[in-house]
């Protein structure tokens, strides 16, 4: 790692900065008018960004610190658990499952991990998360579960090319 994070105050101090950070886009998820979705996974990238610069410790830091913060002082507590439940520790997650470096495993992994949230969030927090689903929801569960692995995946594609990026950009900054 190196840098100036490589201590464990450093990685304190960046978890903290980034979680206000997240907390920020996790506020601005409960008051926008439209795009809570989308504006609670950028929220989740900030745990990503820790991750990245300061490991796994200082993501994980960064996710339950705004998490907690967010079941706290958000007027939205669906917003903070959807960041908690997955949103906001799946960025940080999927660093150790691509670990492995067993495509097939690690696809396997990624799809229990989202579906085991997803059914958290079905059967648990649906009153806060979603009171009144749209007509398509009609056909059930298999049409939520089909739809949901079918934009995880791409979720997944998206996030992975976004931490290539972000690692030739830490990488070309350390080396400059």
């Amino acid at each position: 790692m190196g840098g100036r994070f490589s201590t464990k105050g450093g990685q304190i101090a960046l978890g903290g900065v980034l979680a206000a950070g997240a907390l920020v886009m996790l506020w601005l998820a409960g008051v926008a008018p439209s795009g809570q979705l989308g504006l609670t996974a950028v929220g989740g990238l900030f745990p990503m960004v820790a991750t990245l610069a300061a490991g796994r410790a200082a993501g994980y830091l960064c996710w339950g610190a705004a998490g907690l913060l967010g079941l706290i002082l958000l007027p939205d507590k669906g917003t903070a658990l959807l960041f908690l439940v997955f949103l906001g520790v799946y960025p940080v997650a999927k660093g150790g499952i691509e670990s492995l470096r067993r495509l097939p495993l690690e696809w396997a992994l990624k799809l229990i991990f989202f579906n085991l949230a997803l059914t958290l969030c079905w059967f648990l927090f649906r009153e806060l998360l979603w009171p009144e689903p749209p007509a398509w929801v009609a056909g059930g569960l298999p049409v939520v579960y089909g739809a949901g692995n079918l934009v995880f995946i791409i979720y997944d594609i998206g996030l992975s090319r976004l931490v290539g990026m972000l690692r030739a950009r830490l990488g070309a900054r350390r080396r400059g």
